[in-house]
């Protein structure tokens, strides 16, 4: 009779160790864990143990609502069990070793508002997908091995604060539509293959402080118009095929900087930072 009773109260202890999150989204971590190699990380987690204790993962309510495992040696390919965690609002797992394409199960998070994948090699195109979250404020994809255009669906993403796509194999132009990021501060497409004019469009993000644009293949003029933006304050356009030479650099004083021809340019860099 005692054992019984230690082998039910044992069954209600192991029980109560993951009644903090759903079975759905326990299964979720574990799908992750599973694909990218975890028994290897250099922060790995005790399965045993309850998920909130888990390194990286923050459980608020319940529900799974981030995960931050950068720097952790994650290997492997994003599984399409990630879509299930539903309630999530922030993922970093920047400065691994994450390869394949973004799982299209990515637009289920509906809740998301930082998306932090750079330093990885993922590629393909960047999912249209991405489109459908509309609370996004962060989405850091530079530094991996994207291809194709910038999708038309990200001009959705009205809440965007940054945009950081740099460092990838982006093809195409710059969309002209990219006035409707409003909110946008931070956009970075730099070290890509991007072609065509700088779109004047730009100059309606008022919000503007940094535009990086350097090491494309952009074409034509720097629009007068970015003077305008009060808010600008490091802008980078060198190693384009622009008409003629612009200075890089980061100050308060855009305006009259923007004015400079120079014929060999020093870039002041102030990229893409956390």
């Amino acid at each position: 009779m005692k054992t019984l009773k230690l082998i039910v109260l044992s069954f209600f202890i192991t029980a109560y160790s993951f009644a903090d999150v759903s079975l759905n989204e326990k299964d979720a971590l574990m799908a992750l864990y599973n694909a990218t190699n975890g028994s290897e990380w250099n922060s790995t987690w005790n399965l045993n143990a309850s998920v909130d204790s888990w390194y990286g993962v923050k459980v608020e309510n319940g529900k799974v609502v981030e995960i931050n495992l950068q720097f952790n040696n994650l290997q492997g390919d994003l599984p399409q069990e990630l879509g299930n965690l539903i309630y999530l609002k922030k993922i970093n797992l920047g400065f691994n070793k994450l390869t394949g394409t973004l799982p299209s199960s990515i637009k289920n998070l509906k809740e998301l508002a930082s998306l932090e994948l750079f330093m990885n090699q993922f590629e393909g195109n960047i999912p249209s997908e991405l489109g459908e979250l509309k609370k996004l404020e962060s989405l850091k994809l530079y530094s991996n091995k994207f291809e194709g255009n910038i999708p038309q669906a990200l001009l959705g993403l009205t809440n965007l604060k940054e945009l950081l796509l740099g460092s990838n194999f982006l093809t195409g132009t710059i969309p002209n539509g990219i006035y409707a990021l409003s909110k946008l501060q931070k956009l970075s497409l730099m070290d890509n293959k991007l072609e065509g004019e700088i779109p004047v469009e730009i100059a309606q993000l008022t919000q503007l402080e940094e535009l990086i644009l350097s090491t494309n293949q952009l074409s034509g003029n720097l629009p007068l118009e970015f003077m305008n933006l009060k808010n600008l304050n490091t802008i980078m356009v060198s190693d384009n095929n622009l008409n003629q030479e612009y200075t890089s650099f980061s100050g308060n004083n855009l305006p009259s900087l923007m004015q400079m021809e120079m014929q060999n340019s020093t870039a002041i860099l102030d990229i893409e930072k956390d």
